[in-house]
């Protein structure tokens, strides 16, 4: 089921009514209908991978208990690999298989050998990779003893499938989420108020940014040797665009709606395209699978803490196996290993003490010129579709940047493949309002602070812009649903 659906539009009224019909003092009863509600939304998709997320949830529950309860140090580390096995088995299995037999296969082939690996015709469950990684670092976080372990099954089944960061996150921790299951929730209209801006905004940004720009943008990067210059260049740029609004769009939906039911998520982006480097890009984009990788893979590689080798392979390593989660492809490699260099280059640039005007604003177009390339790798489909982007696209700018009809050749085909395309720009202002306002305020909490009249007049404007120059005719896919 998608936020953007017509189908999601019947049912979360649906379940909100039935939720808060339920007296607050029966908590089970309503973990058992958001579980209930959070089972159905994930089986539209296939019900037969229900088994899947029910399986891992099980088994982490069970496998927390009993490293909680083990004597000795050798039995806590036998479960904890069970759980990890567990877990990154059903991972690699669904996600990895094809990707890996068919790399040995052709190292393999490289020196003469035949090899019989077979691939598999394996579909992908949507969501894997974000629930696997939430359950996963809940037994690793009763081992490490920041967490004692629940002993109710329905409340942690409910947390690993909790329906609005379900497929896309953000990916939570027990310590946050998994306690707000246990505890009486009371209705707040002020923040069931704040969930709606934040549903709206994220629609806003996935259906009249995001999906206005999708066409254009799969055009280009999947007819890779078709276009060059201009055209290229603004189907990179747009593509960094969508894929934010995309993405966030869905954490603030997810967020919001999570509001809707008492329950507080984590923030997932934080005005990412305002950062002035690699390191800080990555405090604002994607937040939960950053801090995830931060607190499960780079600081037990050591960190800094081991010297200025073992950081440098923590860094790379950290980065890369975050490429290799987006995708079972090595142009999401390229892509991790693009931020892990470049992360690594800025933090070994000698710094100023005091940043001034100047060194902000060369940080944050360098800052932004390097995610910009980077994505032609996380959008391309092969290795081949990206070189011909940089090579046959981009490589041609020079002899059309400046030529009229180069840009009214771009944007005849933006018309041509979506009508709506004529208002990208003025929906894009609009989009870059709302970011320049969200990087010093609260955007959802400011809006209550403007008088009625003018708060609804905005409110109206927006609807109207919504339905009118909005993708609503096709529900698109989140982005982030592959992964």
């Amino acid at each position: 089921m998608l936020f953007n659906s017509l189908t999601f539009a019947f049912f979360l009224p649906l379940v909100f009514a039935l939720y808060w019909l339920i007296p607050g003092k029966k908590l089970n009863a309503r973990n058992l209908l958001l579980l209930a509600a959070s089972y159905f939304f994930y089986g539209l998709w296939d019900w037969r991978f229900l088994g899947l997320i029910i399986a891992s949830s099980l088994g982490d529950f069970i496998l927390g208990l009993a490293i909680h309860k083990a004597e000795n140090h050798g039995r806590k580390k036998g479960f904890l690999a069970l759980s990890i096995i567990f877990n990154l088995g059903i991972l690699g299995f669904f996600k990895y298989w094809n990707f890996f037999a068919g790399s040995l296969v052709d190292l393999l082939g490289n020196f003469g050998i035949h090899s019989d690996v077979q691939l598999l015709n394996i579909i992908l469950p949507v969501g894997i990779s974000f629930y696997t990684f939430q359950s996963l670092s809940y037994t690793i976080d009763i081992y490490r003893k920041k967490i004692q372990p629940t002993h109710q099954a329905l409340a942690f089944c409910t947390y690993v499938a909790f329906f609005p960061q379900l497929v896309a996150g953000p990916i939570e921790r027990a310590r946050h989420l998994l306690p707000q299951f246990a505890s009486k929730r009371i209705f707040d209209s002020y923040k069931a108020i704040i969930g709606l801006r934040l549903i709206f905004l994220g629609l806003f940004k996935k259906v009249v940014i995001a999906d206005n720009l999708a066409p254009f943008v799969n055009e280009i990067f999947g007819h890779s040797c078709d276009y060059q210059g201009v055209t290229v260049l603004f189907a990179v740029i747009f593509f960094g665009i969508q894929i934010y609004c995309d993405f966030a769009g869905y954490s603030e939906i997810a967020i919001g709606t999570a509001n809707l039911f008492g329950f507080d998520l984590m923030q997932n982006f934080r005005t990412p395209y305002f950062s002035t480097s690699i390191k800080e890009f990555w405090s604002r984009w994607h937040i939960s699978l950053s801090t995830w990788f931060r607190d499960y893979v780079y600081l037990p590689l050591g960190g800094n803490q081991k010297g200025r080798v073992r950081w440098i392979l923590a860094v790379l390593i950290t980065f890369l196996l975050s490429g290799l989660w987006h995708g079972a492809e090595y142009t999401f490699v390229i892509w991790g290993g693009i931020h892990g260099f470049a992360y690594l280059i800025g933090k070994i640039i000698p710094r100023q003490k005091k940043k001034t005007f100047f060194v902000s604003v060369l940080g944050g177009i360098t800052t932004y010129m390097i995610v910009t390339f980077s994505w032609i790798f996380f959008r391309a489909g092969t290795l081949d579709d990206a070189r011909n982007i940089i090579v046959v696209g981009l490589g041609t700018i020079s002899g059309n940047l400046f030529s009229a009809d180069a840009w009214t050749s771009a944007f005849q085909l933006m018309t041509y493949l979506n009508p709506a395309a004529f208002m990208i720009l003025p929906s894009l202002l609009i989009f870059i309002f709302f970011e320049v306002v969200s990087e010093r305020y609260d955007l959802a909490g400011l809006a209550g602070k403007i008088p009625s009249f003018r708060r609804w007049t905005i409110y109206y404007i927006l609807f109207a812009w919504f339905f009118l120059f909005g993708a609503i005719d096709e529900a698109l896919q989140f982005i982030y649903f592959q992964f």
